[in-house]
């Protein structure tokens, strides 16, 4: 079966190898063995449950809680030549009934639904007449009420096993302690599942924490740097949210908001937009959970503290899923761990309580520990990093030092020790920076010892120092109304001198990081790969990444493959998406390499084996040659046939070939009743692009139909 499953890699997914555990998860899988995985986001978890699907008898039913990532990922499964479909209420009734219709026929391979759907009754019903190969659970760590995402409806998965004792059950997740892992594993029932637990480390992603000072001019910095890169910046309120997506707009910058305060209809369109290259930037709440399966994400802001460690990992690792390098860059200040525990005050149950004041001390620990960032994350996780250094964080590359601030901390402490351990940070930074203020007048702390031995520092120094003491456990925060600053262990040590405080600071000219980096390619050749893979996106209907991800644009321009056998070599490219697109970029790569002789030539080009090579391509001007034979007399599939090129592409020759003047008898390419029903789609539906009105049509028609009659009337 694996021998299958190898072949199957290949020819459907373009792969030539597994990733690390993605063999033994689908081995499991075909064996119909029951499954719990950690993968980290962009470890391939989606191809260990589709292989299989591909491969058993029945329906794979995978459960996920986003319903606005669904659409995405069964886009990217249909195009990578699965039977998919999904079920959830964005749907209408008529396409409802069209995918209930579907399964009846057995004619899915999967099913994507959302857990609420799986706790109704008749569709439970209507599962329990269909042969069923396994259950795909998704996001996993929902169910688990120590997981950083808890959501109610989760639990009714738990009745899979007992409903339905013949499938198998997979679990997925990128962010589970081993607390969570066996709390997931528990409440699903798992029977003895086969468990994989992948290295939580994301070596592509560069990790960077910033003192947050002017935050909206910081990350303004930041993306002047990236210009056309797409990213997601998050903050913690929908009014940040607005603020800061209005800002940036207001700088030029394509920025869009997206939050539970919008309408459903704003924040599909906003993430459309997004996920089709037509924005570069996302501005995001931390608390609503965001479907996006977007592969090119190129960096992640987060311009306030997240409430745990699980939540910052899983929002970072939605940068650079196609395993390109990206940036992740955390904006940190003492006073978001305020507003936090604010929120956290107000939950009634106190095991809530306690497990988030857990989580978010642990996030603040990861944001100030001076230690390797990726080692820090690791570590949370249960996992060592085998090196001293990552090279990919901002402590490792020498973007910040670690400075000896003993005395600083120890004036700090001494202010804290002679006013009785009952003040906060903002009347001790002012007492150590000798501020003039009434309040300390009127205690008298004018008079003590420490007042003003810091006022060659501003406040803002000392305020970093306090933020610096509590992230490294030498200060705590009480949990009252006004919390003040009190003494732990490590505090007393450093005050009496038996230890020393070092800090973390941003160097004034930053080392150049390390940062993994994309082999040497045509950035000019990937640009035009670019562009013609938004203009098919925008045809189909679809984000461009589900065409091609930017990893095999990349390939393409770093390899200039010149076949369609050489274009098989390329990561990603199935033969379904070869058959469907490769012919066009093919055609991109061989008028670059015209224009840029000496540029090719200097490229590595891929070697195909002699017994691969099909049949040579036509030299010379190939949209000419289809003419000549338009000219013949022949319709479509005979020119396809003849010239040994798909049907889309002879569709798109002829598009050209209209739009430089050339007359043509639209009937000798498609029967004229069912011209005219597309002309009236178009007509009916207003649309420019080919998706809606092929969507309309409910599979009678074409793209390259609908492109053709699109080319004619205009």
């Amino acid at each position: 079966m694996m021998d299958k499953a190898q072949e199957v890699l290949k020819r459907v997914f373009g792969f030539d190898r597994f990733r690390p555990n993605q063999q033994e998860i689908v081995a499991a899988l075909l064996n119909r063995r029951d499954v719990f995985a950690v993968m980290p986001t962009g470890g391939g978890k989606s191809l260990c449950y589709q292989l299989p699907a591909q491969l058993l008898d029945g329906l794979c039913v995978v459960v996920s809680p986003l319903i606005s990532l669904m659409k995405d990922q069964v886009d990217a499964a249909k195009t990578t030549g699965l039977n998919a479909e999904f079920l959830n209420s964005s749907l209408s009734a008529g396409e409802r009934r069209r995918v209930f219709q579907a399964l009846e026929n057995r004619q899915l391979d999967l099913l994507y639904v959302s857990p609420e759907r799986f706790a109704m009754p008749e569709f439970v019903a209507v599962l329990q007449k269909l042969e069923l190969s396994f259950f795909a659970i998704d996001e996993a760590h929902c169910i688990s009420e120590w997981g950083h995402d808890f959501r109610p409806d989760y639990l009714s998965l738990s009745r899979i096993i007992e409903l339905f004792p013949r499938a198998a059950v997979a679990a997925f997740t990128a962010t589970a302690t081993h607390q969570v892992q066996e709390d997931i594993i528990n409440k699903l029932g798992l029977r003895k599942p086969h468990r994989v637990r992948a290295s939580f480390d994301r070596p592509n992603l560069f990790y960077q924490v910033l003192s947050k000072e002017n935050l909206e001019i910081q990350i303004l910095q930041f993306l002047r740097e990236r210009p056309d890169e797409s990213g997601i910046i998050y903050r913690t309120t929908r009014k940040s949210v607005e603020a800061t997506a209005d800002f940036l707009r207001g700088q030029g910058i394509k920025a869009l908001p997206y939050h539970a305060g919008l309408s459903d209809s704003e924040r599909k369109s906003h993430q459309e937009q997004f996920n089709r290259d037509e924005i570069h930037v996302v501005v995001a709440t931390i608390a609503f959970g965001m479907g996006i399966d977007k592969s090119n994400v190129r960096f992640v802001i987060h311009g306030d503290l997240p409430k745990n460690v699980e939540g910052y990992y899983q929002e970072t690792g939605r940068a650079g899923r196609d395993g390109e390098p990206a940036h992740c860059c955390l904006y940190f200040s003492q006073s978001d761990t305020v507003k936090i525990r604010y929120f956290i005050d107000q939950m009634e149950s106190p095991v809530e309580q306690k497990i988030a004041i857990h989580q978010l001390n642990k996030m603040v620990q990861t944001a100030q520990n001076n230690v390797c960032r990726r080692k820090s994350i690791l570590g949370y996780f249960g996992e060592t990093y085998p090196k001293s250094e990552c090279g990919t964080c901002d402590v490792c590359t020498g973007e910040v030092e670690c400075i000896d601030a003993t005395v600083d901390a120890q004036k700090i402490l001494s202010a804290i020790v002679r006013t009785g351990e009952k003040l906060g940070a903002v009347h001790i930074a002012d007492i150590v920076a000798g501020a003039d203020t009434e309040r300390i007048r009127q205690f008298g702390h004018d008079k003590l010892k420490t007042y003003g031995v810091g006022r060659d520092c501003d406040k803002r120094h000392w305020r970093r120092i306090i933020d610096d003491l509590i992230g490294q456990n030498h200060l705590c925060l009480t949990d009252d109304q006004y919390p003040v600053l009190q003494f732990t262990e490590k505090g007393q040590a450093v005050l009496r001198g038996q230890k020393p405080f070092k800090v973390l600071r941003k160097k004034d000219k930053p080392v150049k990081r390390r940062a993994a980096s994309v082999s040497d390619f045509s950035a000019g050749l990937f640009e035009e790969l670019r562009v013609v893979r938004k203009r098919i996106a925008q045809d189909s209907g679809v984000p461009p990444f589900v065409v091609f991800s930017d990893q095999t644009l990349h390939e393409m321009a770093r390899y200039f493959p010149d076949s369609p056998a050489a274009m098989r070599m390329i990561v990603g490219v199935g033969v379904n998406k070869l058959e469907r697109f490769g012919p066009t970029f093919l055609e991109v790569i061989r008028a670059y390499k015209n224009a840029h002789p000496e540029e090719a030539a200097a490229r590595s080009v891929l070697h195909v084996p002699v017994s691969t090579v099909r049949k040579k391509q036509p030299k010379g001007d190939s949209v000419r040659e289809t003419l000549d034979l338009v000219k013949q007399g022949m319709n479509m599939e005979q020119i396809a046939e003849r010239r040994n090129l798909s049907l889309g592409t002879i569709s798109q020759h002829i598009e050209k070939l209209l739009g430089a003047g050339e007359t043509l008898d639209v009937d000798q390419f498609i029967d004229p009743a069912k011209r005219i029903k597309i002309e009236r789609l178009f007509a009916r539906l207003q649309a420019d692009t080919l998706g809606p009105v092929v969507e309309a049509a409910k599979g009678s028609i074409t793209y390259e139909e609908a492109r053709l009659v699109r080319a004619f009337m205009q």
